[in-house]
């Protein structure tokens, strides 16, 4: 991790999938570009899903953002998957799905779970995706026999661009991001008669920040659309409890279970119990001796001090005398490096499940990467490309921009030292909206977003709990590389939309 970055550039980096760089692409983009015809790639479909089979059209396709003088300045790229026949829209969900970053375009969703067709990387999280040809199945398990899906890619990603005099400022930031987005949604749902449609947003990692700023902004600009649920994969709406810092007490709790379970699975912690119960039994120690020690600091005594040390090493896995040299704060990136350092590898940070065999053995945290994105993203770039080509018939004369590095990204803070947080946003929505319902999908390894912080959040932001929904799965940030809980989260969303 690098930690001489100022605070809000940290946050940037700490959620951002670094497979790719956008630094060339957003240097030309700052540039005023001339208008042209957005282009638009229509193609029809059979599929089938959840045991149905479905006829569908699927739409590529570019839509032009404005600012208030009525001036275009961003060209936002989708691809909507619409049932065809006689179609009632009243009582046809659509959803509308993009990823994070800031940075990321919605590749992982679109390829990875919710679309027609998946790649298919190593459930078990041991290979590498190597070279091409990667396998692409139908996707049987997917959702388009009870939704029509809509996935969105944020300007200055996939083959969103900005264009005449927009500039970086129009979108990169937390606020002009969530408005864009709010402007696409209204516009795709006027133009495709949706208005009676029932309404879902699914986001992921940074796209669960944007979903409750979205759910937010879609009540102003004089046309108030209301959501009738939110599908948040891997949340982040408090960045303090995902934030592994020096000094920042409540990422030590929140990152303590994760921690845990992910020393299960390697076998280091845990023997003889499930996941479930030693991730409660790591919980209660946070919430109870953990939190109080934490907060004390050396103020407690010898002999705390080596209780909790005990109890560390016992969910950990790690060296007593290890823990003891960190004062019983250990910082995420040293557990990544620590954990197997006996086996001179380093796990993954999207999911604690991936190693990596990494140059230097003796450094202090991971300095490779993060194996869980290097062993899976040319599978998903590759396998995107393809289907656009092939399948979807898209033909652009610019590259699919996966991941990347935006250019100053405004945190809405007004350059203050503050956590980027839109829980209250969510809270405020869903008191306005005492329909809306939402859905928590979290991994048990996920070590960016960890599913302790996704309870620690929720239970304290006046978020009405009895519409919230907690599932977790044995995976990690993108849990649905993971076989069984794919099949698992396709069933969980099923039955959530199903339920409204």
């Amino acid at each position: 991790m690098q930690y001489n970055r100022p605070f809000t550039q940290l946050l940037t980096f700490v959620f951002f999938i670094t497979f790719s760089s956008l630094s060339v692409q957003t240097m030309a983009q700052e540039e005023s570009k001339p208008l042209y015809s957005p282009k638009a790639f229509t193609t029809q479909h059979e599929g089938n899903f959840g045991g149905k089979k479905i006829s569908y059209s699927a739409v590529g396709k570019e839509t032009f953002l404005k600012n208030a003088k009525g001036e275009s300045i961003g060209s936002l790229w989708s691809v909507a998957y619409t049932k065809t026949g006689n179609i009632d829209p009243a009582k046809r969900p659509v959803t509308f799905v993009f990823n994070g970053g800031p940075g990321s375009a919605s590749m992982w969703l679109h390829m990875g779970f919710f679309g027609p067709k998946v790649v298919r990387v190593d459930s078990d999280a041991r290979e590498d995706d190597g070279g091409a040809p990667y396998l692409v199945e139908e996707n049987k398990e997917g959702l388009l026999d009870i939704t029509d899906l809509v996935f969105i890619d944020p300007i200055g990603t996939g083959y969103s661009q900005l264009i005449g005099k927009g500039k970086g400022e129009d979108f990169w930031g937390l606020n002009p991001d969530a408005s864009s987005v709010a402007q696409f949604m209204r516009r795709w749902v006027t133009e495709n008669n949706r208005w009676m449609s029932p309404k879902y947003i699914a986001g992921e990692s940074f796209g669960t920040t944007r979903a409750a700023a979205v759910s937010q902004a879609l009540e102003g600009n004089g046309q108030n659309m209301a959501l009738n649920g939110l599908i948040l994969i891997s949340q982040a709406l408090d960045y303090q409890g995902s934030t592994s810092i020096d000094d920042n007490i409540t990422s030590y709790i929140t990152y303590l279970p994760s921690m845990a379970t992910t020393a299960w699975y390697h076998k280091k912690a845990g023997a003889g119990k499930t996941i479930e119960a030693f991730a409660q039994e790591a919980r209660e120690f946070a919430y109870n001796d953990y939190v109080s020690a934490l907060y004390k600091g050396d103020f407690i005594s010898d002999s705390e001090k080596e209780a909790i040390a005990d109890k560390l090493s016992y969910f950990t896995g790690l060296d007593k005398v290890f823990i003891k040299r960190a004062n019983n704060r250990v910082l995420m990136g040293r557990f990544k490096k620590e954990l197997l350092r006996d086996k001179g590898l380093a796990i993954g940070t999207l999911d604690g499940r991936y190693y990596g065999d990494e140059p230097d053995d003796t450094a202090d945290s991971p300095r490779l990467g993060d194996p869980s994105g290097y062993k899976v993203s040319a599978a998903y770039t590759a396998a995107l490309n393809h289907y656009f080509t092939n399948d979807l018939q898209i033909k652009m004369n610019r590259p699919y921009i996966t991941s990347g590095g935006l250019s100053s990204w405004d945190w809405g803070s007004g350059g203050e030292p503050m956590y980027v947080k839109t829980s209250r946003r969510l809270a405020n929505a869903m008191r306005r909206n005492d329909k809306m319902k939402v859905l928590v999908a979290s991994g048990y390894y996920d070590l960016i977003t960890p599913f302790f912080d996704a309870e620690f959040t929720f239970s304290r932001n006046a978020i009405p709990m009895e519409r919230v929904t907690f599932t977790y799965y044995e995976g990690g940030h993108m849990m649905y590389n993971h076989r069984p809980s794919f099949s698992q989260l396709a069933k969980d969303i099923r039955a959530f939309i199903e339920g409204n």
